[in-house]
């Protein structure tokens, strides 16, 4: 059960063995987390929890009060002054649950034919791994974890071929159009229209403008920086044009 709920929440293996018996704190009406006292880096946090989890909390406090103590009983940190009992008891130093961890996790290994060694702390990569999959932010999952920066969050989470598969058949499924593109209108190539005016001109080089400006991502960088060059002359005489009288600038088809 220590190791399911390593797993379950990624909280570290000292983490673990501190959390005081009432843990587990109701974040709403329907909403349960685990609360991580001060430990490594000072990360004192909730950690969401389903009611899986909740289960092996609540089956873990059950064998507690179940298992007689010992005359030195383990305290938690205090919380308003009253000391709390841990969740994990009798007594024991923490290298004997850590010890009784580690065996548990050998035996596990090689009942399930993995070749790697399995360390308690390889659960938190697993946990990491397994939200980002479910969909859970790199910001979040640093909080869940206790981490300080999200760079060391990037390296608890292992990214694979079928996860960057899956990730983008996911958001293919869903297109999302950030930018509208402009509808221009576009002078007709076979036809003079009956009427050349000044905003029919600027509207025939703003639509050249438009039309360049969607060609010039796929050029070469040196074309490109030629094709800015044209643009710029473009709008240039657009500029000019702005400022000739309107009065003088109507020709008849």
């Amino acid at each position: 059960m220590l190791s399911g709920l390593m797993r379950a929440t990624g909280i570290r293996i000292g983490e673990c063995i501190a959390l005081p018996i009432d843990c587990l704190q109701s974040v709403n009406e329907k909403q349960v987390a685990v609360h991580v006292p001060l430990g490594k880096l000072h990360s004192e946090r909730l950690v969401p929890v389903d009611e899986e989890t909740q289960r092996i909390v609540a089956r873990m406090v059950e064998l507690r009060t179940q298992t007689p103590m010992s005359r030195s009983r383990r305290r938690a940190p205090t919380c308003g002054g009253q000391p709390q009992a841990f969740l994990l008891a009798p007594y024991h130093p923490p290298r004997y649950w850590e010890d009784i961890l580690r065996h548990h996790l050998a035996e596990a290994t090689r009942a399930a034919g993995c070749t790697s060694r399995v360390t308690p702390h390889r659960l938190r990569h697993s946990f990491a791994t397994e939200m980002v999959r479910l969909g859970v932010s790199l910001p979040v999952l640093m909080q869940m974890l206790g981490h300080k920066d999200v760079r060391m969050t990037l390296r608890y989470v292992e990214v694979v071929q079928l996860d960057l598969q899956r990730e983008f058949h996911r958001a293919r499924q869903n297109p999302v159009v950030l930018h509208s593109i402009p509808q221009l209108p576009l002078p007709s190539l076979t036809t003079t229209p009956e009427r050349v005016d000044l905003v029919t001109i600027r509207q025939a080089i703003a639509a050249t403008r438009h039309l360049l400006q969607l060609f010039q991502p796929q050029l070469e960088a040196k074309a490109q920086r030629k094709l800015r060059r044209l643009l710029q002359r473009l709008l240039n005489i657009d500029h000019e044009l702005e400022r000739l009288p309107k009065n003088e600038c109507t020709l008849a088809g």
